[in-house]
């Protein structure tokens, strides 16, 4: 349930700051910053607050945000009959995992992908592209559906959030420790903010942000594996696989704005410390652990 969420939500924004708060002690931080006339707790809740804060505002956005970003069209009565089966299967898909019926819509491209985001569970959009289905067949569209309502059901959305403001704080909170480090020790400002902290914040900022976000791409792609998981259970196993067989054979996915990047059926890989950034795992990694689990139910 959203209640439950959020109470996790509040209890991890919690736990950062206590923990902060004793590990900075610990370490001396907390009376440099007081010598500095930098407060301890007011930067650890300044951090929380707009790290958490962002994060869920833009989990508020992501179905306006998609609909712009993807040129996504929700059907809200179906035109043609391949429109019918695809707002039927996330019917029957969203009602076998116990969630809210989610929009479902079209974006028009030749490339083969489909994304789902959304607030919560009973409140999200489930979209596929025109190129999956003019190329998957309705077995393979039907397995790919089933990943994408699977992220709902997972609550992937609000976890990969939770999680985003978590990095944000740390970001924000040791961004400002190390300006205002460089602004005492380099810069010799004895009293407020001088131009070293700005400039020397900001730039952490853009380091240990890119860092944070190696963090968030690891449990995207631990939650793709759980995505193909529910979709081999939705719709079967083979299905699933051989969806997954035809993106890496012969398909170039459509390449989804960042926001929506994690949500997709796949994702852009690449060789070396690129890996590090990708928001889904190899499709060979995803085939191998489907065709790993199909056996073991044997």
């Amino acid at each position: 349930m959203m209640i439950n969420r959020i109470f996790y939500f509040i209890l991890t924004n919690l736990a950062i700051v206590f923990v902060l708060n004793i590990t900075m002690r610990l370490l001396g931080f907390d009376l440099y910053l007081v010598q500095s006339g930098q407060n301890m707790t007011g930067l650890l809740v300044f951090a929380a607050l707009f790290g958490m804060t962002g994060a869920f505002i833009s989990l508020a956005m992501s179905k306006s945000m998609a609909k712009r970003f993807s040129g996504a069209r929700v059907i809200e009565t179906p035109s043609n009959s391949r429109e019918t089966w695809l707002i039927e299967t996330v019917r029957r898909q969203a009602e076998t995992v116990g969630i809210g019926m989610p929009e479902v819509a079209i974006f028009d491209t030749p490339q083969v992908n489909a994304f789902a985001t959304g607030i919560n569970r009973n409140n999200a959009l489930v979209a596929v592209s025109s190129g999956l289905l003019d190329v998957m067949t309705r077995d393979e569209a039907e397995a790919v559906v089933g990943h994408e309502v699977s992220h709902v059901a997972n609550g992937d959305m609000i976890t990969l959030a939770l999680i985003q403001g978590v990095v944000n704080t740390f970001v924000i909170f040791f961004a400002r420790i190390i300006g205002q480090f460089v602004d005492r020790a380099i810069f010799k400002s004895e009293s407020g903010h001088g131009p070293g902290f700005w400039i020397t914040t900001i730039v952490a900022e853009l380091v240990l942000g890119i860092l944070a976000s190696v963090i968030v791409m690891f449990f995207s792609r631990r939650r793709e594996f759980r995505a193909d998981q529910g979709g081999a259970e939705l719709a079967g196993t083979d299905k699933m696989i051989a969806a997954l067989e035809k993106l890496r054979a012969q398909y170039e996915p459509a390449v989804l704005p960042d926001q929506l990047a994690a949500f997709g059926i796949s994702g852009v890989s690449g060789p070396g410390i690129r890996k590090l950034f990708m928001s889904h795992p190899p499709l060979d990694e995803r085939i191998e652990a489907l065709r790993s689990l199909d056996s073991g139910f044997q």
